[in-house]
């Protein structure tokens, strides 16, 4: 005779349910931040490293603490948001518009895209001297920079997303006798929106890269002036306040665009994994 099995089907779906259902979703990101930083305490803890190279996490947010109660801080986090602010946003919007006119343009591409290509290939490291002889030291060489490094990252996105649009709804639109500002409001810059938004992704990215370096080449505030000055004196966990300040500030600029690509791109039908 058959002996019945005790375990119910019922009971083998719970049984193979995967380990993170059991964590709440919006927790699932920091399973791996959570996991490093144990370990980082643990290794700081026993003194498997110097504090002078790795401090523990624990010293990192006493040292913190204490910034933010002086104040400090928060006047170098003003001055970095300030300068990533203007300069994202005069790169960004010449961009868009140089990105829109080129890409809409065939004369304008012919004339203008081959001297841009070429100026993008140019590191933009490499132009900091330049900058100095030609602007000095000053805010305006910094906003400059800033704008710099996000402009190209727009206007190549910006001109892909143009010329990527369906040109057979191109020529409905022409047969429906659209005005270009109908043209380009109601069809071309709705089909590009995913390349542009992706572009200011890429142009904020490039533009809290481009400030720590501006902000270590002859300043007196700001994140990376703070953690160019931590390094002279050898106080790493102040170096690592700065470099997780940067690290979150990007994140979170990041997510704000995704919000905002969710809300507006929800007529895509995409993979979504």
């Amino acid at each position: 005779m058959k002996t019945p099995s005790l375990h119910q089907p019922g009971d083998r779906a719970a049984s193979s349910k995967d380990w993170l259902d059991y964590i709440p979703r919006y927790l699932h990101a920091w399973i791996l931040p959570f996991v490093l930083v144990v370990a980082w305490q643990i290794v700081a803890g026993l003194g498997l490293v110097s504090p002078k190279i790795l401090p523990a996490p624990s010293a990192i947010v006493m040292q913190f603490v204490m910034l933010v109660a002086n104040g400090e801080l928060w006047s170098h986090l003003e001055i970095s948001l300030f300068r990533v602010g203007v300069g994202f946003l005069l790169g960004g919007l010449t961009g868009l518009m140089v990105g829109l006119l080129t890409g809409l343009s065939k004369l304008v591409e012919k004339t203008l895209d081959p001297s841009l290509q070429m100026l993008r290939t140019v590191p933009l490291l490499s132009l900091i001297p330049l900058f100095i002889l030609w602007f000095g030291i000053g805010e305006f060489s910094k906003v400059l920079m800033i704008a710099l490094g996000a402009f190209f990252p727009m206007y190549v996105n910006t001109f892909l997303g143009v010329r990527n649009v369906d040109g057979k709804l191109y020529e409905v639109s022409r047969i429906l006798q659209f005005s270009g500002w109908k043209r380009a409001t109601r069809l071309i810059i709705p089909a590009a929106l995913p390349n542009i938004l992706l572009g200011v992704r890429l142009a904020l990215g490039a533009a809290w890269l481009v400030l720590v370096v501006s902000e270590m080449m002859g300043t007196s505030a700001g994140i990376g002036y703070m953690i160019q000055d931590a390094r002279a004196y050898s106080e790493t966990d102040i170096v690592f306040i700065g470099l997780i300040l940067f690290a979150v500030m990007g994140k979170l600029s990041d997510s704000i665009v995704r919000i905002l690509e969710s809300k507006w791109l929800r007529w895509r039908d995409t993979f979504k994994g």
